[in-house]
């Protein structure tokens, strides 16, 4: 039977495999490996693609958004307001440093942060605002932006899922403080490894983040603050320039591939994504189904591997269910929760094969059409 993988990044490699093989016999000939040319030259190019002054390469998604943290001076008690439907990460970056964890309900059209419900969630300790472009649509940063500016506090993009998105002709990275990136292989811009990368036009803040992302040190030996060890590797670096090269078409085969899920599947029981087509880069498909674990378990009958994004709400891991860096709402987060047991995702990617894709179609009508 033929199963289609929920992921190939093995296509990819395949398509870029010379220019990938040429970027790493580079830095291998350079005898340069930690934050050299390559570095600094997809520094250069990557902020110039999100149309930032300032772009600081880090060890990974979840460091670059606590060394925006850091470099904005957000301290032990305060508080920050972040989705509750999101992955853990945008959390744990908020409690490493100490601070309280303020989670507000998604659209449910949308799976973002609702702004609407932003402002009851403020308080005299609130500092900064997150808004995570889930599933690759960018969250509605002209509402978030403009309550931020009525009570002076930061916001912070996560942008892990949304290279390349376009909110209002800007590009993500460009649309608040600063953003956070994550290069995980997974990622529309993934590396072969990890990576990650903070963007801002805050010549102040990205000095701050390539001190704190260094040991705290400018000149080898003479450390100025308490810094970490979070750098973007040099390989890694070479590897993304080739990708970003692409990352424009990828996205745009994305696009297409979900338009074709949305005219294909409006007539089952699945609830699709509502959202503009050409204004996310799909980074998941995801839909929903009150039956969701069956209907997964029928498309994996049929060969079609699917994931759930994400079944566990931060709220209720066990990392978070008891602690003091967390702050609910009173009514708590029902949607959230309702949410967390009906979506999945359905495979998309750029390499997608079409008699893949047909089967899926196929299948999610065949599985629909008898209750699935």
């Amino acid at each position: 039977m033929t199963q289609v993988p929920f992921l190939d990044l093995k296509t990819q490699y395949i398509e870029l495999r010379a220019e990938l093989t040429e970027a790493w016999e580079k830095v291998a000939n350079s005898s340069c490996y930690i934050l050299g040319q390559e570095v600094e030259a997809f520094e250069l190019e990557f902020a110039k693609y999100c149309g930032t002054k300032f772009c600081i390469g880090v060890g990974n998604g979840l460091d670059a958004l606590f060394l925006i943290l850091k470099a904005l001076g957000i301290n032990s008690g305060d508080e920050v307001i972040v989705p509750a439907n999101t992955y853990i990460a945008t959390w744990l970056a908020v409690s490493r440093i100490g601070a309280v964890v303020v989670p507000v309900e998604p659209n449910p059209l949308t799976y973002n942060i609702n702004p609407a419900l932003i402002e009851n969630c403020i308080t005299d300790k609130t500092k900064a605002i997150i808004a995570v472009h889930l599933y690759g649509y960018p969250a509605d940063m002209d509402s978030i932006n403009l309550i931020a500016k009525k009570y002076n506090l930061k916001v912070i993009e996560d942008a892990a899922q949304a290279h390349g998105a376009m909110y209002k002709n800007r590009r993500v990275g460009s649309l608040a403080d600063a953003a956070g990136f994550s290069f995980y292989p997974t990622k529309n811009l993934g590396a072969i490894g990890d990576g990650g990368a903070v963007t801002t036009d805050n010549y102040e803040l990205a000095e701050k983040v390539k001190l704190l992302r260094n040991y705290g040190s400018k000149l080898k030996y003479h450390n100025d603050v308490q810094g970490y060890n979070t750098r973007l590797d040099e390989l890694q670096a070479a590897f993304l320039r080739v990708k970003l090269r692409k990352l424009d078409d990828w996205n745009s085969m994305r696009q297409k591939i979900a338009k074709i899920y949305i005219d294909n599947l409006a007539s089952t029981s699945l609830g699709l994504p509502q959202v503009p087509i050409s204004e996310s880069v799909w980074h998941l498909f995801v839909v929903t189904s009150p039956s969701r674990n069956e209907m997964m378990a029928k498309l994996a009958e049929r060969g079609v591997n699917t994931l759930i994004h994400y079944p566990i709400p931060p709220h209720l891991s066990d990392a978070y269910r008891s602690s003091r860096l967390m702050k609910l709402p009173p009514d708590g987060l029902p949607i959230t929760e309702a949410l967390s047991r009906q979506v999945f995702s359905l495979p998309l990617y750029p390499h997608m094969k079409k008699d893949h894709l047909e089967l899926i179609i196929n299948s999610c009508n065949e599985v629909s059409k008898y209750g699935g």
